[in-house]
């Protein structure tokens, strides 16, 4: 019952904290008249929540069983570059366009 309530607990995460930011990044994307690219942006903001779920939001839910262990540095630098890339990819697109 735990690993259930855990995994509608992501879901409630990505979902909400995702559309959030989502629908500001859109907002921004739009002023810039990038709206075709935003899709890229928004893999951006999934990624940087998902290094948010590995590093802190895994030890606060109700799953306790084995495999919960931060992501390694490496990862958490390689991750957070991509996401990072991906959230400048549509403004540097629109400039190309």
């Amino acid at each position: 019952m735990r690993i259930i309530l855990e995994l509608l607990r992501i879901i409630l995460i990505f979902a909400l904290f995702g559309g959030l930011l989502w629908l500001i990044l859109n907002n921004i994307y739009d002023g810039i008249a990038a709206e075709q690219y935003q899709w890229i942006g928004g893999l951006g903001i999934y990624v940087f929540l998902f290094i948010l779920y590995r590093n802190r939001w895994q030890f606060s839910g109700w799953y306790t069983g084995e495999g919960r262990q931060k992501l390694p540095k490496k990862a958490v630098q390689t991750l957070s570059a991509t996401a990072l890339l991906l959230l400048a990819i549509p403004f540097i697109l629109s400039m190309i366009d």
